[in-house]
């Protein structure tokens, strides 16, 4: 396997290209949960695992890390958001096993995740269940109903993972509903929290593992500080790239910004 860094490059560059190919939005969301997705879809879960996207409208970053573990053929991939695809702008179920649930509302997926884990639970299966929410997640109640549940029913097989980039598709999350990603309400419902730097792979590769053997009885929820848009400087925590397409002459810039950041 390549190091993390080729990979961040590879699956960063593959989402540009794709987003570019098919001028579509959702890129800098993608951009700011693409290491988490590494993290945990190549380097941690196992095939009998279950891994929600709950987050979507970055369905383009799920996409290219299963592609690169060669679940999704390349000719498919190729097909992203055109007609008759079966990988749409927010993810469809049904087609390939890592990706069970068609999703792109927000709050629903740590619902599901906690039901899955619940029913991992009750057949004594040993497996993770790993979910990755929005900090925009977070202001939904049904995103809370399912963190009580997994609390009361101490789902320790848990991990749920936050893409905290604090912006949101009106906004600055903190100037919506205030921040409802922050640590102290998840440790005060009960779950063990951890605060790491979302593009860091091997902090969150260690973090996931120090998860994975914490059975407690506590569910896990990782807080991930991301930047939106991370890697091509016009995007970087700039609301507008939750939706604008690239035109050729910014497609060109973030290829030279991504290709910088990995010869630093």
């Amino acid at each position: 396997m390549k190091n993390s860094g080729e990979i961040q490059k590879q699956l960063r560059t593959r989402i540009l290209e794709l987003s570019h190919q098919a001028n579509s939005g959702h890129i800098g969301g993608a951009l700011s949960c693409i290491d988490l997705l590494i993290s945990i879809l190549v380097y941690n879960k196992n095939e009998e695992e279950d891994f929600i996207l709950s987050k979507g409208h970055a369905a383009l970053a799920l996409y290219v890390c299963l592609n690169y573990s060669g679940e999704i053929p390349d000719s498919e991939l190729l097909s992203f958001y055109k007609n008759g695809t079966q990988l749409p702008a927010h993810p469809a179920a049904n087609k390939y096993k890592g990706i069970p649930f068609a999703l792109g509302s927000l709050g629903h997926g740590l619902s599901i995740a906690t039901g899955i884990a619940q029913a991992n639970k009750i057949q004594a299966s040993g497996n993770h269940t790993f979910v990755l929410l929005s900090d925009g997640d977070t202001n939904e109640g049904t995103t809370w109903e399912a963190a009580h549940f997994a609390v009361n029913n101490q789902l320790d097989r848990l991990i749920v993972v936050i893409d905290k980039n604090s912006i949101q598709g009106f906004g600055n999350s903190s100037d919506i509903l205030g921040d409802t990603a922050n640590a102290g309400t998840w440790i005060s419902i009960g779950f063990d929290v951890f605060e790491i730097d979302g593009h860091d792979i091997e902090l969150i590769n260690g973090t996931i593992q120090k998860c994975r053997i914490l059975l407690n009885g506590k569910p896990k929820v990782l807080i991930a500080n991301t930047t939106k848009g991370k890697g091509v400087s016009y995007m970087e925590k700039r609301m507008e790239w939750h939706y604008l397409p690239m035109t050729e002459e910014q497609y060109t810039q973030a290829l030279q910004d991504i290709n910088k950041l990995y010869h630093a």
